[in-house]
């Protein structure tokens, strides 16, 4: 049975105001003072204070613009190779400067056995796991793993992994590492997948260290997991590769299915372990967008105060996809540091993704 045992949580240099992501997306998507005030609106309402990302690009004048030119219409238009250019450029950095947060005091790099990266938003071969491989100069037979393209649930599935490696060999040393540089995607037709995405997603970096059954370090226990895909949401999300970079679908009727279809996921997924809703004392849900939490807690009957970590990672990040989930369980175990629960705590996480696919699992903090 695995144990996290570290978290460790980053983000590129820049950071955006989301008054300042609305001024840039105005000034690209719209014409006429009516369409401004809707853009606005939506805005105001994503739950999003600020965003970061690895181009200053959506707060600088127009002048000192580096990724995108500083014409008012963005032509011409960066490439994907452009996008990938400066993926491989800020990727594998920020990848392990976060690694390096998340192992110190904990074990060297030479220790690491496993080495799991997760990303939708950079593709390449060789990719991520070589770069952050020869960076920190990390054991050339150590196992390495790539999650690519699976959306904001893939930090679940790469716990999946991290869990099946422990069963494995007791004495690994698995390290997981999402990373995800969404504002490289910005897209300028205004469509309504492009307009949600750009008021929504955010750049950041998240880090686990996770251990075999020799652990005796407090942390976070696996203990389940579960999954289930709804196809009829299928043609709702959707992340697709093009000359002008990767195109997300994300529909107004996303947080509906989620609302329609969370609770019975819910209730199945703690049942195949003999648990049910009043067993879960910590939810650790992905942060998909303010809209998509309400339903989750009005689904649940629930006060939205028991997401409030989930909200609170909305407000200072944004979606960031695959890290984001992760984000929600720093904060989750910065709670356990600060005020140590007197019994077991049991917490339920839940991210969602391209399919539409929603992955689970269940932890104790001992």
């Amino acid at each position: 049975m695995s144990k996290i045992i570290s978290i460790a949580t980053g983000v590129p240099a820049y950071k955006h105001n989301q008054t300042d992501l609305f001024a840039f997306a105005d000034k690209v998507y719209n014409h006429d003072a009516t369409e401004t005030r809707k853009l606005k609106y939506l805005y105001n309402k994503s739950g999003i204070d600020h965003r970061y990302s690895v181009t200053n690009d959506y707060s600088a004048p127009s002048a000192e613009r580096q990724f995108f030119s500083d014409r008012d219409d963005l032509e011409p238009f960066p490439s994907l190779e452009k996008r990938m250019e400066w993926y491989h450029q800020y990727a594998a950095e920020l990848s392990v400067k976060t690694i390096r947060d998340c192992i110190e005091h904990k074990i060297t790099t030479d220790e690491i056995t496993h080495l799991i990266t997760v990303s939708c938003t950079g593709m390449s071969a060789p990719g991520l796991d070589l770069q952050v491989m020869e960076q920190m100069q990390l054991p050339r037979n150590l196992v390495r793993t790539s999650v690519n393209f699976m959306g904001c649930y893939a930090a679940v599935h790469a716990l999946k992994l991290a869990d099946a490696f422990c069963a494995g060999d007791p004495n690994a040393n698995v390290v997981i590492v999402c990373t995800e540089l969404c504002t490289l995607h910005f897209q300028k037709e205004p469509s309504a997948d492009n307009i949600t995405s750009s008021l929504l997603f955010g750049d950041g970096c998240a880090a686990l260290l996770i251990q075999g059954s020799h652990c005796r370090e407090q942390g976070i226990r696996i203990k389940h997991f579960f999954s289930d895909v709804s196809f009829k949401g299928k043609n709702e999300m959707a992340w697709e590769l093009s000359s002008k970079g990767f195109l997300m679908t994300l529909t107004g009727y996303v947080p509906e299915l989620i609302k329609e279809d969370f609770k019975s996921l819910v209730t199945k997924a703690l049942a195949s372990e003999n648990k049910t809703i009043d067993d879960i004392t910590h939810w650790c849900i992905h942060p998909g967008g303010k809209k998509i939490l309400d339903c989750i807690a009005t689904g649940l009957d629930m006060n939205t105060d028991r997401l409030r970590h989930s909200y609170d990672v909305l407000r200072d990040y944004g979606n960031m996809s695959s890290p984001t989930i992760l984000f929600v369980l720093k904060k989750i175990w910065d709670s356990f540091q600060a005020d140590p629960p007197t019994k077991t705590a049991t917490i339920f996480g839940a991210a969602f993704g391209p399919g539409l696919t929603m992955e689970t699992f269940t932890a104790e903090y001992d």
